[in-house]
């Protein structure tokens, strides 16, 4: 097994996630099986109870971890299956070294953070990297490993130190250091400045780990004079030495690596430039080409309590641009406050509350993402009753179904008290209620998580036929209430319609409205498996229905038509840049994407 590890310096939010996963992608497509880690080292056992201010979104993968979104950008760009121990906290670490010493492992020792809890972290690491989570059989040929925070933290001392005894237990040739740092340039002298690296790197080798490569991100190409003095004074070799300048998308960074030959540097320290092969990186390259040439718009309104921070809702914003590719559209998001539409905004912040309602008033569909807590939740009901009544395509995930059903109970049943008991506890007609399962004294890991089956009741829905009309679909989960089951009845004789529910066929999981062009609500979250060539179903139906186009995504015979006529000159199809004339069978399974996101 070889190792990659990233670490960042000087500050944080350099895109050490972006480098990590763009260096997976180019030794992929050099012939390598790739696999990645992520450490965070905060005492948090995972992500799960943090607050998507504090930390962006809380990635769910398939055995019901709670991640780091990193672990989202992970999967998505080298279509992988990660798993919980993919992401090691120092939260999970200590618990995992106290276990054992209450067992009596450790016979008698005293237990200390060297060699107890640095010895756990490379154990970790090793048995993790041979998780095969590419569908394959057998571990993978390279670890891209990314270490959270930057050089100099507190709480990353004990991981630096594991990491450097790391670098010697699985000897030279087999672990590469990429160390991501930042070169500014000072508006006042006009000059790339390479102090701060100097600086970064030399705590770095203090620490016992020395970089074999310098990523450094800077609004432009490093200038030769600048790459020299970075050589000299940080001991690393010219041609070591990668600019990662800003670009259009996120998407030009594999392509930027290959033309700076950083897979034959990589190869060489991890001695293996005899067996990989030139990266064929067309794929990216049509991505980003593609991205240039969308011009028709598509606005869709998020209407969350984070849209502040536009990472809260990470997932959901790439499954939209991948839907958005999918039908040839350029996205436009408008970020809604839920609370901006409620009437208490009215009399506090007028010109708020207008602001909201313009937005949401000028859009073509409307996504209400998930969330917890009450806060703003009477402003997304409002928001999706405007979308039910004005006939605009909706989309609720989580909570945003759960408002959607709330909202229909109260309007079309006439129940004007009907709620949640999550924010209505004493409510007379509850139309979401707890789980019987859950816990209401522990929050970590303690709700329905993870991938789990969903059944399709309803076989002529628009939900059942954008998946393909298959019976069943694998979706994962992150909710602790359901629709009530005691209030199916009720609102399917009033026109609602729960198209899918879980195998025991009381869960609900899916509901539609088909009086509605769109009008359709999950209670998973479907924004996770979502990929760059294989768009989500609900998000592709929810993008081509605010187009007008959503009979053509649903009949796989008019979508070969669809395609041919919105092609640009080129495009990526299965694997291969093609001509535009030789379409696709199925918008679903087309490869365009671009991270060209335009917001407001």
């Amino acid at each position: 097994m070889k190792y990659v590890l990233v670490t960042g310096g000087v500050v944080s939010g350099l895109g050490k996630g972006v480098t990590a996963s763009s260096i997976g992608v180019l030794l992929k497509a050099c012939g390598l099986r790739v696999t990645s880690i992520k450490i965070d080292p905060y005492l948090n056992t995972d992500a799960g109870t943090m607050s998507p201010f504090e930390h962006g979104e809380v990635f769910v993968l398939d055995d019901g971890g709670e991640v780091d979104l990193d672990l989202g950008n992970y999967e998505r760009f080298l279509d992988i299956k990660l798993t919980r121990d993919n992401n090691i906290t120092t939260g999970k670490i200590y618990q995992h070294v106290i276990a054992k010493e209450r067992k009596g492992d450790y016979l008698g020792k005293t237990v200390q953070v060297v060699p107890h809890i640095t010895d756990a972290i490379q154990e970790w690491i090793e048995r993790v990297a041979a998780i095969p989570v590419d569908g394959e059989d057998g571990p993978a040929d390279v670890c891209v490993i990314e270490l959270g925070g930057t050089i100099g933290d507190i709480e990353s001392a004990p991981f630096i130190e594991a990491l450097g005894q790391f670098s010697y237990r699985v000897g030279q040739g087999n672990f590469c250091l990429v160390h991501v740092s930042l070169v500014p340039v000072l508006n006042v002298v006009g000059e790339q400045k390479t102090k701060p690296t100097q600086h970064s790197v030399r705590g770095l080798r203090g620490l016992g780990l020395i970089p074999d490569i310098l990523a450094c991100r800077s609004t432009k190409a490093l200038e030769e004079n600048v790459k020299e003095k970075l050589a000299q004074f940080c001991h690393v070799p010219l041609e070591n030495i990668f600019t990662l300048y800003d670009v259009p998308n996120i998407w030009h960074i594999p392509r930027l690596l290959k033309d700076q030959k950083a897979h034959l540097v990589i190869s060489k320290v991890l001695n293996l430039a005899s067996i990989v092969k030139e990266p064929s990186l067309e794929e990216w390259t049509s991505r980003a080409e593609l991205c240039a040439n969308l011009h028709v718009p598509v606005r869709i309104a998020v209407v969350g309590k984070y849209t502040s921070l536009s990472d809260a809702y990470l997932s959901v914003l790439k499954a939209l641009l991948h839907a958005a590719v999918a039908c040839r559209k350029k996205l436009v998001v408008d970020w809604v406050p839920a609370c901006d539409l409620e009437k208490e905004t009215e009399k506090e912040n007028p010109n708020a509350y207008k602001a909201a309602w313009k937005l949401l008033k000028g859009v073509d569909g409307v996504l209400v993402p998930g969330g917890f807590g009450d806060r703003g939740v009477e402003g997304k009901i409002l928001a999706a009753k405007y979308a039910r009544e004005n006939k605009i395509p909706f989309l609720g995930i989580c909570l945003g179904m759960q408002v959607a059903v709330i909202e229909f109970a109260r309007s079309v049943l006439c129940l004007h008290d009907a709620d949640s008991t999550e924010f209505k506890p004493q409510t007379q007609h509850p139309c979401i209620i707890f789980m019987p399962e859950g816990s209401r004294t522990h929050m970590g890991g303690t709700m329905r998580l993870g991938s789990r089956k969903s059944i399709f009741s309803v076989t002529d829905s628009k939900s059942a036929k954008l998946y393909g009309n298959k019976t069943f679909v694998d979706e994962r989960h992150r909710h602790r209430y359901e629709v009530n089951p005691d209030m199916v009845e009720r609102l399917e004789k009033a026109g609602l319609s729960f198209a899918a529910k879980d195998e025991t066929g009381k869960r609900m999981e899916i509901v539609e409205l088909p009086s509605h062009p769109f009008f359709i609500g999950a209670q998973f979250h479907p924004e996770y498996k979502s990929r760059p060539g294989k768009a989500s179903p609900l998000f592709l139906g929810l993008i081509a229905a605010s187009c007008g186009e959503l009979d053509s995504v649903m009949n796989p015979s008019s979508a070969h038509q669809h395609l041919i006529s919105n092609c640009p000159k080129n495009v990526f199809v299965n694997g291969n840049s093609k001509k535009a004339s030789n379409g696709l069978a199925d918008v679903r399974h087309n490869n365009g994407y671009c991270n060209g996101l335009y917001t407001r």
